[in-house]
């Protein structure tokens, strides 16, 4: 029985919470979760948490958005009812797989020649701070104006470049001040003020300027035209692709977040987006323990990473049963793909007559894993097993998976898997309460969690 401590659970895993409370032989916290006929969340806790360490669980399965900001109200609520600490479960961490790199739509990095103000003769750049200089180039005085004075430096420029080259379409507008700045006559206002227009009885008319019938209103139309012609929205900066990864660290922390517990991070630098303490707990001792009990002669079966960025996950689990290793490589090619999906696959190691054991750490459309079965199998696997934490499983995932070469799929419950395993003969489930459970024990007691951060 652990004492003063409050566990609250979201509306994105009911089975789970009930199983940490179960394990933790406490009741789960009173609490009112529902929304408005607006689609608003609303929360209220029926409880006192005055004092306490309150736990709040919540997943990120199913509808992402709801759930994070169901937990983030939750989080906000604790902290005005004085709770002593509150801390974050969240077996899978919403928007995980949306770190902050700088990647365009292709998925390629964006390169620095993008910017067309980075030139060798420009004296700022965009990349960096002022007082950095170009190479080969001595340093620049700054923006010692501050904006205002880059701005003006730029409008000058433009100036300057327009008298060099005054044939030049783009700077038609400033091809009449090649003798200097235009005097007050000359402007477009005083000819637009002196422009009087002769209108005859057969709906004709005629243009008079100053008394003269010089057709300048022509000329007033063309300077006007070009003068629109150069509103162009011109590149500055980057086009940088939206990530969310700070920004859903900052939500957590500004909601009043003490600590965060999640599971198997998908990038794990995450844990430095933010300012309060980060557990990240390993899902690999229940696959392992999985693979020995479960599979037969698994010493003969060989681990399969189904993409370069698991390899390291494969590997400590490979390493930690003593097995063979294989990788598959997918192979973009520098022809333009607009669908990632196009990307051929490639096998780095052998798996004939050998059982084949994909090792990843999420799978939600189920592309990657089933592509990879299929290779596997016409490489000449026997069979193949697909291991993962997290099962999002979302969209047309399940009918893939019944119809791939996968002959078995199991996951863990960090998501709800009840709708998922009626559906999919092949899926296995796995669960995770105990681990989560002890972790919120050990935290609570000031007990330290590293066997939790073990491999073994």
């Amino acid at each position: 029985m652990v004492r003063n401590i409050v566990v609250l659970g979201g509306s994105s895993h009911p089975q789970l919470n009930a199983t940490i409370c179960d394990h933790l032989q406490i009741p789960i916290g009173n609490v009112l979760l529902s929304k408005f006929s607006v689609g608003e969340t609303r929360v209220e806790i029926n409880e006192s948490v005055r004092g306490k360490d309150v736990y709040i669980l919540q997943s990120s399965g199913g509808s992402v958005n709801d759930h994070l900001v169901e937990l983030l109200i939750a989080i906000s609520a604790c902290k005005t009812a004085s709770a002593r600490k509150v801390t974050a479960i969240l077996p899978l961490f919403p928007y995980s797989r949306q770190s902050d790199i700088p990647y365009n739509k292709t998925g390629a990095p964006l390169s620095r020649a993008s910017n067309p103000y980075n030139k060798p003769d420009f004296p700022y750049s965009f990349e960096s701070k002022p007082q950095t200089p170009h190479p080969d180039h001595p340093p620049s005085a700054g923006l010692t104006n501050g904006v205002n004075g880059l701005h003006k430096g730029l409008e000058k420029l433009q100036v300057e470049n327009a008298i060099v080259d005054p044939h030049n379409q783009q700077n038609g507008r400033f091809s009449n001040y090649n003798h200097g700045p235009p005097k007050r006559s000359d402007t477009l206002d005083s000819q637009l003020s002196s422009t009087s227009m002769t209108r005859y009885p057969n709906g004709s008319s005629s243009t008079m300027v100053n008394g003269n019938g010089n057709g300048h209103h022509d000329e007033c139309t063309n300077a006007t035209s070009s003068k629109d012609a150069q509103f162009q929205p011109r590149p500055g900066y980057k086009v940088w692709v939206a990530q969310a990864g700070t920004l859903v660290a900052d939500l957590l922390t500004c909601a009043g977040a003490d600590h965060v517990m999640t599971m198997d991070l998908h990038d794990p630098q995450y844990q430095g987006f933010f300012d309060i303490p980060v557990d990240n707990l390993y899902g690999r001792p229940l696959l392992k323990k999985y693979i020995r009990d479960e599979i037969p002669n698994y010493q003969q079966a060989i681990i399969v990473s189904p993409d370069a960025g698991g390899a390291k996950r494969a590997t400590a689990i490979a390493d930690g049963l003593g097995m063979p290793f294989a990788l598959i490589h997918k192979e973009r090619r520098p022809t333009k793909i607009t669908d990632r999906q196009n990307a051929s696959m490639m096998l780095v190691g052998d798996v004939a007559g050998r059982t084949a054991i994909l090792v990843d750490d999420l799978a939600d459309t189920s592309n990657t894993i089933t592509r990879a079965a299929k290779l596997l199998k016409k490489q000449g696997a026997t069979k193949v097993y697909a291991l993962l934490t997290h099962g999002v499983l979302s969209g047309d995932a399940i009918e893939r998976i019944n119809a791939s070469a996968l002959d078995k799929v199991v996951v863990t419950n960090s998501v709800p898997q009840e709708e998922h395993k009626k559906r999919c003969p092949k899926l296995e489930v796995l669960e995770v309460g105990h681990i989560f459970a002890e972790a919120i024990r050990r935290v609570h007691h000031g007990e330290s969690i590293s066997v939790l951060f073990q491999y073994d």
